[in-house]
């Protein structure tokens, strides 16, 4: 490509270099669009390098319907870029990128090196092949007229752009660069938002002295509920209350009001567990009677302690405090805990093609869009297919 034809083609700036970011720019590269891609930090893809710490979920096999669902009320408007970007379509893309994956057997689809960082670099490779220019240390402060405007270690920078793709990310996990600031630069520019919410987020527990030896130990085989949200899964008790997936599987009823309730046997009827509590004990502890009869460990008779102590002596009674046991808990962590954040800008100050109706030209796409899901593979197939279809129609529109 001559200097002349490249200064004449046309030039997109996507801000932020997470899966949205990377996606809208290989979309739009390939469609033969010149772009930059400017990030704040030091390096890209921190968050992605943090997701895969403990086993990159990139997807989950399953029915477009039954993936659809668990975005909940964002389901429809999400709908055209799942079709576009499903569980398959991501396996592909993966697989194009040379990445053998392999699927669990809950349907969760991971690399089979079971890292981000192979994935990351060979994407990296991909978007460097594409031309696709990165800028690091570029933080995006808004914009001066029709420029876009950032600071970065040479002072104030400026760029010019016939097309913007923001990938910014929410507004959890701040020090990987999803800080939520850039709601403000878009409010200014008459940009409906929804406020924030953690999402995916683990509950704030007070615990007495009497917890402090089942601090670090998991809860298995337990089913949690609040409202209309229910998982059978696994909690960690921390010294700051309840982790993982399926605490946060359940988080977003408890962030709407809704009591937390743990059936610590979800194998067994009310009607088994006050048949078994009702034979004779003998000299043995309600403890010990517990774990023999109901086959609860340590853990869960030490989470049933400090809910509900004293414990009520009548089978029945204790049977239906087992089936549910309500949580006391102080809410939610704080949101910058939280794995993924609900809220951002509103669907109707969108376009069907993600381009914001105050600002034509600029579109949006990944965990900035007003959407949440719960963990195990949802989050990143959905920053891949906004940003994929941000970019896909940031290029259409330059095409004319």
């Amino acid at each position: 490509m001559t200097s002349e034809q490249s200064r004449s083609m046309t030039h997109a700036v996507v801000i932020g270099g997470g899966p949205a970011g990377f996606m809208a720019a290989q979309e739009l590269a390939d469609a033969g669009v010149r772009v930059t891609l400017c990030e704040a930090k030091p390096s890209v893809g921190r968050k992605f390098l943090m997701a895969g710490k403990s086993g990159l979920n990139l997807t989950k096999a399953e029915s477009p319907a039954v993936f659809s669902d668990a975005f909940t009320q964002a389901a429809p408007a999400l709908a055209p870029m799942l079709a576009r970007m499903n569980a398959q379509g991501v396996q592909a893309w993966a697989s194009g990128l040379g990445q053998e994956l392999f699927t669990g057997s809950t349907g969760r689809v991971f690399p089979l090196a079971m890292k981000a960082s192979p994935l990351l670099r060979a994407w990296l490779r991909r978007l460097s092949q594409s031309g696709v220019q990165m800028n690091t240390r570029w933080r995006w402060t808004g914009w001066d007229g029709d420029l876009l405007c950032f600071e970065t270690p040479e002072g104030v920078q400026t760029l010019a752009a016939d097309a913007t793709v923001l990938a910014l990310g929410g507004a959890s996990w701040a020090r990987l660069g999803s800080d939520g600031a850039w709601a403000d630069l878009l409010a200014a520019r008459g940009v409906a938002l929804t406020p924030f919410a953690p999402a995916n987020a683990g509950i704030a527990c007070e615990w007495s002295d009497h917890m402090n030896k089942n601090l670090g130990s998991a809860l298995k085989g337990i089913a949690l509920r609040a409202g209309p949200y229910s998982t059978r899964g696994e909690a960690m008790i921390s010294r700051r209350g309840l982790e993982g997936g399926g605490v946060y599987s359940v988080s977003r009823g408890v962030r709407e009001g809704a009591e937390l309730l743990c059936d610590l046997a979800p194998d067994l009827s009310v009607e088994e567990i006050t048949q078994r509590l009702g034979k004779p004990r003998g000299k043995a502890s309600l403890s010990n009677h517990l774990r023999k009869t109901l086959k609860l460990d340590a853990t869960k008779i030490g989470l049933l302690q400090e809910m509900a102590h004293p414990l009520p002596s009548g089978p029945a009674t204790l049977a239906a405090l087992i089936k549910a046991l309500p949580i006391r808990h102080a809410g939610l962590r704080p949101m910058d805990e939280a794995i993924s954040t609900a809220g951002g800008i509103a669907w109707d100050a969108l376009e069907p093609s993600l381009m914001l109706r105050a600002v034509p030209g600029v579109y949006a796409a990944g965990e900035m869009l007003d959407w949440e899901a719960p963990t195990g593979g949802y989050l990143i197939t959905a920053c891949l297919a906004t940003g994929a279809w941000a970019g896909r129609h940031a290029a259409a529109r330059l095409a004319g």
